[in-house]
């Protein structure tokens, strides 16, 4: 790296901190230049010396690591933070990354985690444990499907139903034969649906469910029903 990166180490251990230190400092361009054993004084540290990176151990005495790197990022968002822990924790990584940590990273002193960490969040990347990736994308999955969900939240399950066969391409009539209803009733369900969801007709409710994924609340059915 051409650029020499800036660096504060944050961890309440001397022993934890000079072996992040000396991992650290064997990297050509790599310069720590504070260390801090509180979460208030790696604050004040990194408003004095300005860092490129910061790495904080997310439990410390006092102001934890989560809360350290919030202030660190209000005061100073030119500053990319990574928090190192002990255990992959699920609630822990969601507050960092609410926090404004660019990197998150499980404390294995020796291996080249950290380095590619710091290497990565100091170009402007985020950089996350493999470690952790898939826990990540499990709760990105969660939030997903609420947020689709809350889209239909309006609807009855019966209208659900209803409109994840209007997205199939079911006429009223196919509809009626698969939910054991009366036609009539399945256009009034319709009607309803439209109203609900602000839509003008069983096209444009088509296209808004396909949209907003209902076949990931309502699984297609295969067994689609022919006109009679």
């Amino acid at each position: 790296m051409s650029k020499t990166v800036r660096i504060l180490i944050a961890d309440d251990h001397a022993v934890v901190r000079a072996g992040l230190r000396a991992l650290l400092e064997r990297r050509a361009g790599f310069q720590v230049v504070a260390e801090a054993d509180t979460g208030e004084e790696a604050v004040a540290k990194a408003v004095e010396f300005k860092p490129d990176v910061a790495v904080l151990d997310v439990r410390m005495p006092g102001l934890s690591g989560i809360e350290a790197c919030r202030k660190i990022t209000e005061q100073m968002p030119e500053c990319r933070v990574v928090i190192l822990t002990s255990y992959a924790e699920d609630e822990l990584l969601f507050a960092a990354i609410r926090a404004g940590a660019a990197g998150y990273v499980l404390k294995r002193i020796g291996d080249n985690d950290l380095i590619q960490a710091v290497e990565r969040v100091s170009s402007g990347e985020n950089m996350l444990d493999p470690a952790m990736t898939s826990v990540v994308f499990t709760e990105m999955r969660k939030q997903s499907m609420a947020q689709q969900g809350s889209v239909f939240s309006g609807l009855t399950p019966q209208e659900l139903a209803v409109l994840a066969y209007v997205a199939q391409g079911l006429t009223n009539r196919q509809i009626a034969v698969k939910l054991y209803l009366g036609e009539g009733t399945v256009r009034n369900y319709v009607s309803s649906i439209l109203s609900k969801i602000g839509v003008s007709n069983r096209a444009e409710a088509a296209a808004f469910a396909v949209k907003h994924n209902i076949h990931e609340l309502v699984p297609p059915d295969d067994d689609t029903a022919h006109p009679g």
